[in-house]
Order: structure tokens, then sequence, then C-alpha cells
């Protein structure tokens, strides 16, 4: 009960201005402009999903190929911690839980990230969105799914985990509340105490 899965983009890791740099360093190359500005302030799908919005399906690929090759040279070492970040993690660890990061990054990027920042966790899942993360999170048996978009909260009712929101991504604390958040945080400097409450309850 006390294994939490967390989203990685904006929840544990601040790629804002890390994935806006892929993005303006790979645009001479492509044959179709794309609004770095909108791309962040919508984090969260998977990378195909949002270049969909940009160029013909065709052209997808080889736009996701580039990005990829780009994003460990110049998005890592603009990656940083998310406030509370670490002491979420930590929490976790001292109550015996076990981690799952769950994202729509692909599983690769998500792995250096992870590694980059030092974060220890026991599974690394990428390329899932939404209710698709729920399989993964109920085969892991997480109690808690934690994440910034509402789509993580289709997540965590999907894998039977309490869904728990913070409002540091591009959704407001009404509106994952509206969404069904079980419980909403400002950020995770807010997590341990929720969380040692909520080990106590269940314990």
């Amino acid at each position: 009960m006390n294994s939490v899965g967390f989203d990685l983009d904006l929840t544990l890791a601040d790629t804002r201005a890390a994935i806006a740099a892929v993005y303006e360093a790979m645009s001479p190359r492509l044959a179709y402009p794309i609004d770095v500005d909108v791309v962040v302030s919508r984090l969260g799908p998977p990378l195909e999903e949002e270049l969909a919005y940009w160029m013909p399906e065709e052209e997808i690929p080889a736009a996701a190929a580039l990005y990829r090759e780009l994003y460990p040279r110049i998005a890592l070492p603009m990656t940083g911690l998310m406030p509370g970040a670490g002491e979420a993690l930590a929490a976790v660890r001292r109550a015996g839980g076990r981690i799952i990061v769950v994202t729509g990054k692909n599983v690769l990027d998500a792995r250096r990230t992870v590694d980059a920042l030092g974060f220890e966790v026991d599974e690394v899942v990428g390329s899932l969105f939404g209710a698709d993360k729920g399989e993964a999170l109920a085969s892991f048996g997480a109690g808690a799914y934690v994440g910034d978009h509402v789509a993580d909260i289709d997540a965590a009712r999907a894998g039977g985990a309490t869904s728990v929101a913070v409002a540091t991504g591009s959704f407001t604390a009404d509106q994952l509340v509206d969404h069904g958040a079980d419980v909403v945080l400002e950020d995770l400097t807010q997590f341990v105490a929720w969380f040692d409450s909520w080990t106590a309850v269940s314990a």
C-alpha cells in the first residue's frame, strides 16, 4: 500500500526550459514551424501526439527521431528538480514503499532523466498517457499515483490507485479538483505531510 507511482515532467522533473531548448534546436531543420511556448504550456502527452499538432503524419517519425537525438545533449543538463521532489521520494522509502515512474516520455529519455537527477526508483515505464498508465500502476501495486495533469487522475483511477494531483503543470488546483482528484497539493513540498497521514491511516 505504501508503494507510489509518480509522473515525471512537471511532477518530479522541471523540464520546461529543457524541452523548449530541444524544440528550438530542431526547428531550423523542420519544414513546419512549431510554437515552442504552446508546446511547453501543455507538456504531458507523448512526443508524437504533440508533433501531430504541427505537421503531417508522415513527417512525425523523422521529427521524433531528431528530437530524441538532440534530447540527451541539450535537455538533460538543463533539467532540474521540482520543489519537494527529493523529499517526496525519500518519504516513500522511509515508509518501506517502492517507487515507479510512469510517464509519457519515452522510456530511454525517462530513465536518463531519472538517473541525471539522482532519483532512486524501482521501475521506469515510458510512452504511456492517461488511463493507459493504469495497467503499469496496477501491476506494480501502486497505492497512489502522483501527477500534474488531469490525465494523471485518469491514470490513477484506471490503476485502482489514490489520485494525488500537484498543481505544478498547466492545470490549476480547481481544475484538478473538478476532474476528480482524490488529493490536490500545491506542489510536492506538501507531499510528505499528506503521505505520512495517508500511511498512518492505512497501517
